[in-house]
């Protein structure tokens, strides 16, 4: 085993010791105090099946078998969940059959950050993933079932129903996806017509066609940004079937999996077969796992936060300095848009998990005592599935080189020999940078600072020609305190255009870019944020700032006695409607994004 994947592990245990007892403590009081249905009355009873059939109502009442508690994330607006409208039917007459019953417990809030990006609307989409948790626990809270079934793909969705489920972390959990939109046009040229855009070389009908022919079907946007992030990554922490994050909606094997993952569940309930709950499967080892995962796809910098609160829920201290230390020894193994021109089928048509998960394993880069729906280790996770001849899903498929090595690479011949994430400290504060994106020239930027405290003062600046030379761009008070921490892709192509024009360009900002990080050096997630009184508020115009993702660093080349002797910038929040008063509450209480941007705190 790779030495540094196996000190990192280590101290992430030490580290976390004293929390995670707790956690491990509370979990298995639980089991013992109030195991599923056995504490509740009749009248609790009565009231929890009572529009159930009477065979239903028979099986729950004995006791005897598992009743799984069903959470989705169902709606038919967006593209990634409406093919989960079938899901619980399918699910409830795989248990009948298998003397089990199951339930719609509740439904959670999806929002789409596709829809809300440069909207008003995106200030509520990181409370979102919190808002999730506590749905996710409030559907859980009748403490009738046995085991539980995510439906979940996006951005916030999986983190949040996760931080949700590990507070049931004595029951077993199995998530199930609804796979990838087929591909449409290819990402370079719909990002082609979105720069030609902010240039006036294209129109709306123009670029309206070309997202329209990108995002067509249902099923998950094919692009690697956080939707397709999160399936790899609870697919390494074991809380999903090996290969079932990229089969698409209308796949046999979709629904096949579905059935599957109904039975591992109900085989892992306690007194089932193999009782497994969660609190077992999602413990440092398999923390670390998605981690190495996640760097060696080149994945969503939204993880840098959701993977500290996900572990967090679950007593277990990671740090971005974990994230950094794992990055300098994991390979980038995959290029998928926006690290590359493919998309998410492509590397599922190049081998997919199971190849990146045999790559992995062969370079020491994994922990391997973990357990996980299919039992103990990760040989299951190197096969991929496919269809018996009952139209059941097995693991038979030992795939064992990448058919599109352009996508998918071998260990020994990584498109970079490092991880796509870096760790920025100095005194500018501690954030974060995507680097596999971004080609080597550019990931090293000394100019002057242009602060902006909205995307709409930066896109005015562009188009007025302010931006035109080398440029740091400071976008301030776009974190959790002061607005949400909305995306911030709206500046993208105005950047991507600067640089195409041979500028020296980076951004800079306590906001968030996500898994759609691009070709422009974003330092982001800058804590603590200027609305807490970070650093980043005593920028000025024209200051020097030295971003150097290579060594980790972020300076402002400012003489150090002015520099303690400057006042911060006074806040500029807008005023937004659609709800975001409903979210003052968070604002005031959230923590920083290096602790995970969340309302839950130690």
């Amino acid at each position: 085993m790779n030495t540094v994947i196996e000190q990192v592990t280590a101290k992430l245990r030490e580290r976390s010791k004293a929390t995670r007892q707790d956690y491990l403590d509370r979990m298995k009081r639980t089991q013992d105090q109030d195991p599923p249905k056995r504490r509740l009355s009749c009248g609790n009873l009565a009231h929890a099946y009572a529009a159930c059939g009477e065979e239903e109502k028979q099986t729950i009442r004995l006791m005897q078998s598992a009743n799984l508690g069903i959470v989705t994330s169902y709606n038919d607006m967006l593209s990634a969940h409406q093919p989960m409208v079938s899901y619980p039917d399918l699910i409830k007459q795989v248990a009948r059959q298998h003397g089990s019953t199951a339930q719609v417990a509740g439904g959670v809030p999806a929002m789409c950050d596709g829809v809300t990006q440069g909207q008003a609307g995106m200030e509520l989409s990181l409370f979102s993933r919190d808002v999730i948790a506590l749905a996710t626990a409030v559907s859980l809270s009748h403490n009738l079932f046995d085991g539980v079934l995510c439906l979940g793909v996006c951005d916030k969705i999986v983190p949040g129903m996760v931080i949700g489920s590990l507070q049931f972390g004595h029951l077993p959990v199995g998530f199930i996806p609804a796979g990838p939109m087929p591909t449409g046009i290819p990402n370079k040229e719909k990002a082609s017509v979105r720069q030609r855009y902010a240039e006036g070389k294209a129109n709306r009908d123009e670029l309206l066609a070309a997202e329209s022919a990108s995002y067509h079907s249902p099923g998950t946007c094919t692009f690697y940004g956080t939707a397709n992030s999160n399936q790899v990554l609870v697919e390494m922490m074991g809380i999903q079937l090996p290969g079932s994050s990229f089969i698409n909606p209308e796949d046999p094997l979709r629904d096949a999996l579905t059935r599957e993952t109904v039975l591992r569940v109900i085989s892992q309930s306690h007194g089932g077969s193999s009782y497994t709950p969660m609190y077992e499967v999602v413990n440092e080892a398999s923390i670390i796992n998605a981690v190495v995962a996640l760097l060696a796809t080149g994945g969503s910098t939204n993880h840098t936060m959701h993977m500290v609160a996900m572990a967090k829920s679950a007593g277990i201290d990671l740090t971005w300095k974990d994230m950094d230390d794992l990055s300098r020894v994991v390979p980038l193994l995959a290029r998928v848009y926006p690290n590359g021109e493919a998309d998410i089928n492509a590397f599922q048509q190049a081998g997919g998990m199971a190849y990146l998960v045999r790559e992995l394993r062969g370079a020491g880069l994994l922990n391997e005592q973990v357990v996980n729906l299919m039992g103990e280790g990760l040989d299951s996770y190197e096969l991929a599935p496919e269809l018996d001849e009952q139209g059941g899903a097995v693991w038979r498929n030992n795939v064992m080189t990448s058919s599109l090595p352009d996508v998918l690479a071998p260990a020994s011949m990584p498109f970079d020999k490092e991880g796509g994430l870096r760790r920025l400290a100095g005194n500018l504060g501690e954030g974060v940078i995507k680097v596999s994106a971004v080609k080597a020239p550019h990931r090293e930027v000394k100019a002057p600072c242009k602060i902006f405290h909205s995307q709409d003062q930066l896109q005015k600046a562009f188009e007025a020609g302010e931006m035109n030379r080398d440029i740091v761009a400071v976008v301030l008070f776009q974190g959790p305190m002061a607005n949400g921490m909305p995306e911030l892709h709206k500046m993208t192509p105005y950047l991507g255009v600067l640089q195409d024009k041979g500028y020296k360009v980076a951004l800079v900002t306590d906001g968030r870019m996500s898994g759609a990080s691009g070709k422009v050096p974003a330092a982001i997630h800058m804590s603590p944020e200027a609305m807490d009184g970070g650093p980043l508020g005593k920028l000025r115009d024209g200051d020097i700032v030295h971003l150097d993702a290579n060594n980790g660093s972020l300076q402002a080349l400012v003489d150090e006695q002015e520099w303690q002797a400057r006042e911060q910038t006074p806040a500029y929040i807008e005023d937004n409607t659609l709800g975001r008063n409903l979210f003052a509450s968070l604002r005031a209480s959230v923590n920083g994004a290096r602790s995970g941007a969340t309302i839950f705190h130690d």
